[in-house]
């Protein structure tokens, strides 16, 4: 269960800046699992796959087809985004359930990144920023205004609205859910070790899901971006 977060304060440029190293550390031990695997995973590429080369083949082609489907000819281009978010999200929100516990900190504890709002929160802006960015380099001013008239302005403030909401909801889903596990699991564990088991279980496919979720919704912020329609 989260206890707070190990926080340490420093000063930067003459500003007191905090800074939350358990989400510091362990976001950077996802990134690099993630560097290391893929290196061992690529580097003895062969028709016969072994079977990690099989699990990255098999996930990067799912959001391969899942961009070329649901984005179009313009896919290609938005793959490395759209399977860096779901690599590095469904590695952090695993690390929950690694053995954290057993190194003592004076303050708050290891967990999964994904606990942190402030993590989530940064995720969800590059998405926005990718996605508004995206829109405007196909759209030009299109991309906020359709015209003129009344209805055309009321429009385009609804969309401002829904530009801000967006990344609002992303950040607290995958936050929420993630958090509520651990703190779920951490009961169960001060209750009876071996009940938490089964919950434990459950957190890996919550983690899972919460992944595909964040990024389909990318894909799908993407894809409206830059269609034609409207």
């Amino acid at each position: 269960m989260s206890e707070g977060h190990w926080i340490v304060n420093t000063v930067i440029a003459g500003h007191p800046v905090d800074f939350n190293m358990d989400t510091l550390v362990t976001m950077w031990a996802a990134m690099l699992f993630l560097l290391v695997v893929s290196f061992i995973a690529t580097r003895n590429l062969s028709i016969f796959p072994s079977k990690l080369q099989y699990v990255f083949e098999s996930v990067l082609g799912y959001f391969k087809n899942l961009t070329d489907s649901m984005i179009g000819r313009d896919g290609k281009k938005h793959f490395p985004l759209i399977a860096s978010l779901f690599l590095f999200i469904v590695t952090a929100n695993l690390m929950g359930q690694l053995p954290w516990k057993i190194m003592e900190l004076k303050s708050g504890e290891l967990a999964s990144p994904t606990n942190d709002i402030n993590l989530t929160a940064g995720l969800a802006i590059i998405v926005l920023v990718y996605y508004v960015a995206t829109g405007i380099m196909k759209k030009g001013a299109r991309f906020f205004f359709k015209g003129f008239g009344i209805s055309d302005i009321i429009e385009f403030l609804v969309e401002i609205l829904d530009m801000f909401t967006r990344p609002l909801t992303l950040a607290l889903r995958l936050f929420g859910n993630i958090l509520a596990g651990e703190i779920l699991v951490g009961t169960l564990l001060g209750l009876f070790a071996f009940g938490a088991f089964p919950a434990m279980l459950f957190e890996v496919m919550v983690a899972c899901i919460q992944a595909l979720v964040f990024t389909m919704l990318t894909v799908v912020y993407i894809a409206s971006a830059i269609n034609d329609e409207g």
